[in-house]
C-alpha cells in the first residue's frame, strides 16, 4: 500500500511539473510573439510617419503653381540640404533639357538666371564667369555680360557648378538642380520642384508653337 501511495505521488508531480514546464513555455512563444508583434508595428507605425512627411513635402514644397514660387523652391531646398558650409565661388549654368543636355531655352535660362538672386539671397558665394575682360559700349548701351568665349578670361578658379534639367509633362514641368564640385564630382547639395502650369500645351513658354493653319484662295475654274 505503502509503495501504490509513492507510486501516485511521483506521478502527481510528474504532472505538476510537466503542466509548469509548459505553463513557462507557452508564456515564452507568447512573449517573444508579442515583441515580434510589437517590432513590426513599430517598423509600420515608422514608414507611415515617413510617407506622411514626403507628401506635405510633395504638397507644400515640391508642388507649385508659378515660375516664381519654383524658383522659390529650388533655391530653399538647395540652401537646406546642403552637406557643408563653404564659402567656395559657385557658378550656376543654364537648365537644360533633361533629353538633350547639350539643348537649352529660355526657360531654361530665365531659371538660371534667377537662381543666381535667390542663391545669392540664401548665403552661396555666386560668381559670374560670363564677366568680359573689358566693358564694351555702343550707341545702344554700356555691356559687361557675355557668351562671346574670346571675350571672357579663359581659366575659372577651382568653383562649384549649379547645373539643372527640366522635362515636359502633360501639365507640368519638373525641374532637378544640383551642387556639384567640380573637380572631385561631389555633389554637393540638390533640389527638385514641379512647376504645375496647368496648360494643356506649353508651347508659349518655350516659344516653339506650330505656325495657325493657313488656307490658301483661289479662283475657282
Amino acid at each position: 500500500m505503502y509503495t501504490a501511495f509513492l507510486k501516485i505521488s511521483f506521478a502527481i508531480i510528474l504532472a505538476i511539473l510537466f503542466t509548469s514546464c509548459a505553463f513557462n513555455q507557452s508564456k515564452t512563444n507568447n512573449n517573444y510573439s508579442n515583441n515580434g508583434v510589437v517590432k513590426e508595428n513599430n517598423k509600420v507605425q515608422i514608414t507611415k510617419s515617413h510617407l506622411q512627411i514626403a507628401k506635405d513635402k510633395q504638397k507644400n514644397i515640391v508642388r507649385q503653381n508659378t515660375i516664381e514660387a519654383t524658383i522659390t523652391s529650388l533655391a530653399t531646398q538647395m540652401m537646406r540640404n546642403k552637406k557643408m558650409n563653404t564659402n567656395k565661388p559657385v557658378l550656376i549654368t543654364s537648365f537644360v533639357r533633361l533629353d538633350n543636355l547639350k539643348k537649352t531655352t529660355e526657360f531654361g535660362r530665365i531659371i538660371s538666371e534667377s537662381l543666381i538672386n535667390e542663391l545669392s539671397n540664401r548665403g552661396f558665394n555666386i560668381i559670374e564667369y560670363r564677366g568680359q575682360l573689358n566693358v564694351s559700349i555702343n550707341d545702344e548701351g554700356e555691356y559687361f555680360i557675355s557668351r562671346k568665349i574670346k571675350k571672357l578670361k579663359s581659366d575659372i578658379p577651382n568653383t562649384y557648378v549649379v547645373v539643372g534639367t527640366y522635362s515636359r509633362q502633360y501639365g507640368k514641368i519638373m525641374l532637378n538642380a544640383r551642387v556639384i564640385d567640380n573637380i572631385t564630382g561631389k555633389i554637393i547639395s540638390t533640389s527638385r520642384s514641379t512647376y504645375n502650369h496647368q496648360r494643356r500645351n506649353d508651347c508659349i513658354l518655350f516659344k516653339d508653337c506650330k505656325p495657325a493653319r493657313t488656307i490658301r484662295i483661289i479662283q475657282e475654274k
